[in-house]
């Protein structure tokens, strides 16, 4: 007998006319608990989008349900499992759900949270920035992740260049 399909941790934030939609690889353990995107207390992803102008006030995890009036949305490669990038390893890495996701809600830009998860979802190693390909339609970007884990990878500037190239920074 099939095993039903796992309850996603975390909702997806997509609908039709987002501008980028954030891509992590699973939700983080603290996330998972307070059933809210980024909300590890040293995950910078908030304070980065309000810094790059991506959005015009700096929100609270609580309101991940807001992004969308600002033309971004959220989701993960991996929906039915948390933890840390290593905890969560290949467990529910799910490139095709992702793929048809994008391509039903077609937003213009797809920003990968951070290597490992576009490495998931490309199955390849990655660089930072723009990228050639599309996924769902949508063109792709490689940023440094906000996670407190990657602080010793931290550089703002690719963020600032997705902001530019989406026209909302």
């Amino acid at each position: 007998m099939a095993e039903p399909p796992r309850q996603s941790i975390l909702p997806d934030v997509l609908r039709p006319g987002l501008r980028v939609v954030f891509c992590g690889t699973a939700p983080g353990t603290a996330s998972a608990k307070a059933g809210a995107y980024y909300a590890g207390p040293g995950n910078r992803f908030w304070s980065t989008l309000q810094e790059v102008g991506l959005t015009p006030t700096l929100l609270r995890p609580s309101e991940f349900g807001r992004l969308p009036e600002f033309g971004i949305g959220l989701t993960d490669i991996t929906k039915t499992a948390s933890g840390s990038d290593q905890e969560v390893g290949r467990r529910g890495v799910d490139p095709a759900r992702l793929t048809a996701a994008i391509a039903t809600a077609s937003p213009a830009h797809l920003a990968f949270n951070g290597k490992n998860a576009a490495r998931r979802a490309l199955g390849r190693p990655v660089d930072y920035g723009r990228r050639p390909e599309r996924i769902g339609g949508a063109t792709v970007w490689v940023l440094p992740s906000t996670s407190g884990a990657a602080r010793g990878f931290w550089d703002i500037e690719p963020w600032r260049e997705l902001a530019r190239g989406v026209g909302l920074g």
